[in-house]
């Protein structure tokens, strides 16, 4: 954020956006001499106005009825439904029909997420729900404001449910109070169709999709677009919008990541996309290990330290796949990520930047959902930032290599392959080639199913030709000719 400008929040619920409302607030921007304006981690906008032109921009975004917003953002999946997520009930639909039930602004961080996706932290809120694989069904987890531990609620909720028990939970979470007591009072006040908890979910292994560029999913493409520096143009933005409105694109997507999703680009259409990208210069290839970071808004202390350890990143060549890293200049509580960086407190008063230590953290098993944080180092300098997190990332790839997946992937498909069958040995008479065969007996002679060769009676004979039992051979099945088996089986 620039000098003399402040900083004002606008919510999209869910990080869905409409290109005709953000073309309108981007216009009463850029009339109040902003420039560019950048996403937050909670899906919302920021826009940073001049402080001389901050009343004005108050008074027309209130005329236009364009709420700048103080409160928390509804933060969803929605964004990753049909790129990310598929075979899942929880249809985007179903989110609107959620987010529609709000009738009131919510005061606490609200998430609304599928637990198949890893796109979206799952337990940044406050309240957070998660779906789960019973079809309208809803884990509930409840974080107080101020901690880090989770309480699972002991019921599922019912779809239709979650705007009113969001409103009551709010009622209900006072300072002081425990997640049970809350639980009890919410229990005496509300009311909500609820089902018996079998299970805590099954969440999937971390790993951060590829969210930049054009990928094509079915017959159209989606565009992500990132930016190193959280900045977007206004003007780029205006064409983008005015692009969606003449293609009749109705929805763009704000993501946690601070980046921005188009989707249903018609490939007719995706010159109009290259165009703008190109007349604007933005890059939409950026390396997977600079994508997965959250860094905490309005923080160019934390970008610079971001820069830092990509920079050696690359320099080591080092993978980060299934890792997400985070940020923590001012200590956030709902930061995402599975390694954290965290500024120490300046406990000497000292204003030199060289002088500034960090704490290198990781996340209880390496899971990004998880509160628990297990110090690595301690009191690094930023010059040893990168080594140290390099030297982590090595220990994470090591302990998922102590499963050994290859060897249990070999054993697995050695189980699935199909067992060779056992040859069986028949008796063919070598004069008329019919074929004696245990398990069929001979029932013409008398002979029941199941009866051995070797326990036939002497006098046994080829029930075609008469030939004694010295005439029979025995033979592998397989090596019988079919004419054999369908003309000269006993």
């Amino acid at each position: 954020m620039a000098k003399h400008t402040h900083t004002l929040p606008v919510n999209f619920t869910g990080g869905i956006i409409s290109p005709g409302y953000l073309l309108e607030l981007l216009e009463t921007a850029a009339a109040a001499q902003a420039t560019h304006v950048r996403f937050g981690l909670r899906q919302q906008l920021l826009v940073d106005i001049p402080d001389k032109n901050l009343a004005a921009f108050k008074k027309n975004c209130a005329d236009k009825q364009l709420p700048i917003a103080d409160q928390p953002n509804i933060m969803s999946s929605y964004p990753a439904a049909g790129i990310f997520i598929h075979d899942s009930w929880l249809s985007e639909g179903i989110y609107k029909d959620v987010f529609n039930g709000f009738d009131y602004t919510p005061t606490l961080k609200i998430n609304i997420c599928d637990s198949q996706q890893t796109f979206v932290p799952l337990f940044t809120g406050h309240i957070n729900w998660i779906s789960s694989g019973s079809l309208h069904y809803w884990y509930l987890y409840i974080r107080m404001p101020g901690s880090q531990q989770l309480y699972a609620w002991p019921e599922l909720i019912y779809t239709n449910n979650i705007a009113a028990m969001s409103k009551q939970l709010e009622q209900s979470i006072n300072e002081g109070d425990t997640p049970e007591e809350v639980y009890q009072q919410v229990k005496q006040v509300a009311s909500y169709i609820g089902r018996p908890k079998e299970k805590e979910p099954d969440l999937p292994a971390f790993h951060l999709p590829y969210y930049e560029g054009f990928n094509k999913f079915e017959n159209s493409y989606w565009l992500g677009i990132y930016r190193r520096d959280e900045d977007f143009p206004i003007a780029f933005l205006k064409e983008v919008c005015t692009i969606c409105l003449e293609t009749r694109i109705g929805q763009l997507y704000a993501t946690p990541w601070k980046s921005l999703i188009i989707k249903n680009i018609e490939p007719a259409h995706r010159k109009l996309w290259d165009y703008v990208l190109g007349k604007y210069g933005i890059n939409v290839r950026h390396a997977a290990n600079e994508l997965n970071w959250q860094v905490e808004d309005n923080c160019e202390d934390g970008l610079v330290l971001k820069r830092h350890i990509i920079r050696y990143f690359d320099t080591a060549d080092v993978r980060t796949y299934g890792l997400c890293f985070s940020v923590r200049i001012n200590r956030p509580a709902s930061l995402f990520g599975t390694v954290v960086i965290r500024k120490q407190e300046n406990k000497h008063g000292s204003k030199l930047k060289y002088m500034q230590r960090y704490d290198i953290l990781y996340t209880a098993g390496y899971n990004a959902n998880s509160a628990q944080l297990l110090l690595y180092r301690e009191g690094v300098s930023k010059e040893h930032l990168g080594p140290y997190i390099v030297a982590l990332c090595r220990t994470f790839y090591e302990r998922e290599s102590e499963a050994d997946v290859l060897q249990h992937y070999v054993t697995e498909q050695q189980s699935l392959a199909p067992v060779a069958a056992v040859e069986r040995v028949v008796h063919q008479c070598q004069v008329c080639l019919t074929v004696y065969d245990d398990a069929a007996g001979d029932p013409e002679q008398q002979i029941p199913e199941g009866t051995a060769f070797s326990e036939l009676p002497e006098d046994y004979c080829c029930s075609v030709c008469s030939s004694p039992l010295d005439e029979f051979k025995a033979i592998n099945e397989t090596d019988l000719h079919p004419a054999t088996l369908s003309t000269h089986t006993v």
